[in-house]
C-alpha cells in the first residue's frame, strides 16, 4: 500500500502559478503510476494528468494539455502538478492518486488516493 499526501494548494490571481506537491509513503513508490484528478464546486471529480511509473509517459486531459505539467521525482517518493496561467475554472480540490496494477496512462482507475488539496484562482 502507499499513502499520499498532497500540499501547495491556495489562494491565488488569475494568471498565477502554483505547483502541487504529492508525497508517498513506502519504498516502492516507482513502481506506481500516478495521476492528479480535481473535483470543482458543484463538480464531479475529473482527470487531469498522469505519469507512468518511469516517468517516460503522460498523459493530460484537453482541459490541461498545455498549462499543466505533470511530473515525478522518485527519489523523493514526490509526484508534482505544475500549473501555470491559472484560471478561476481551475478552482477545485486537487487530488493525488496511485495505482501499481496497471502502466496504462488510459487507465483512469486508481486504489489510492490522497486527501486532496484545495486550489482557489479569484478573478
Amino acid at each position: 500500500q502507499v499513502q499520499l499526501v498532497e500540499s501547495g494548494g491556495g489562494l491565488v490571481q488569475t494568471g498565477g502559478s502554483l505547483k502541487l506537491s504529492c508525497s508517498g509513503s513506502g519504498r516502492t513508490f516507482s513502481n506506481y503510476r500516478m495521476a492528479w484528478f480535481r473535483q470543482g464546486p458543484g463538480k464531479e471529480r475529473e482527470f487531469v494528468a498522469a505519469i507512468s511509473w518511469s516517468g517516460s509517459s503522460t498523459l493530460y486531459s484537453d482541459s490541461a494539455k498545455g498549462r499543466f505539467t505533470i511530473s515525478r521525482d522518485d527519489a523523493k517518493n514526490t509526484v508534482y502538478l505544475q500549473i501555470d496561467s491559472l484560471k478561476p475554472e481551475d478552482t477545485a480540490v486537487y487530488y493525488c492518486a496511485a495505482d501499481r496494477t496497471s502502466n496504462r496512462l488510459n487507465d483512469y482507475q486508481y486504489d489510492f488516493w490522497g486527501q486532496g488539496t484545495q486550489v482557489t484562482v479569484s478573478s
